[in-house]
């Protein structure tokens, strides 16, 4: 991490020839932090938060902006959302929100395949992005059954620009393969993640 800073500084800083640095590392989150997660999503005011995301994500499809505002992600092989860092968020409900995300894909029956983060430098800025990444339960399968990919391979994002937030990101992206069965419909996957009140296990 030190030389990383080094790195950093000195690039920003100093004016350096050097090539844009990069580093990647694991994460570990707290038990009390998953706790706090747990009681916030749970909460008066965790359900208000998820209300407003809801509203404004769905006020989006319809080409209103609303507060916080809301990105829809759609292709052909992925389909989520991003959520801007702005007001009535604060930085510890942004944190809330990236822990309570990830304990609701876990909800559905996926695994956490890892959970890193990676700081880079983008035009003399320092871009942080806590990543999670989700995949189905691996399971045995009878001769010829049909792999479930439930709604599809899940990452959650959490991107901070200089120390300062920037946006949320959640994103499914899916397997078209005779190997698998179709992906479970994005819309009940969408449901889940945005209710306002949550009783499964996290």
């Amino acid at each position: 991490m030190s030389n990383f800073l080094d790195d950093l500084f000195n690039k920003v800083f100093k004016s350096s020839e050097k090539s844009p640095v990069t580093h990647k590392e694991n994460v570990v989150i707290k038990l009390e932090e998953i706790a706090n997660a747990t009681s916030w999503m749970n909460s008066k005011e965790g359900a208000e938060t998820f209300k407003l995301i809801s509203k404004s994500y769905h006020f989006k499809t319809i080409q209103i902006e609303d507060k916080p505002q809301t990105h829809i992600l759609d292709s052909k092989y992925a389909r989520g959302f991003a959520i801007t860092y702005e007001e009535p968020l604060d930085e510890q409900t942004f944190s809330l929100l990236f822990l309570a995300f990830a304990q609701r894909v876990l909800a559905l029956g996926y695994r956490k395949v890892s959970l890193d983060r990676k700081m880079e430098e983008i035009n003399e800025q320092v871009k942080i992005t806590d990543k999670y990444y989700f995949k189905p339960p691996i399971v045995e399968l009878a001769a010829n059954e049909l792999i479930s990919q439930l709604y599809g391979n899940v990452a959650i994002e959490k991107v901070s620009m200089n120390n300062q937030p920037n946006y949320l990101k959640v994103l499914v992206t899916f397997y078209s393969d005779r190997l698998y069965h179709d992906p479970k419909p994005f819309d009940h996957f969408l449901d889940h993640i945005l209710e306002a009140t949550h009783d499964g296990q996290i």
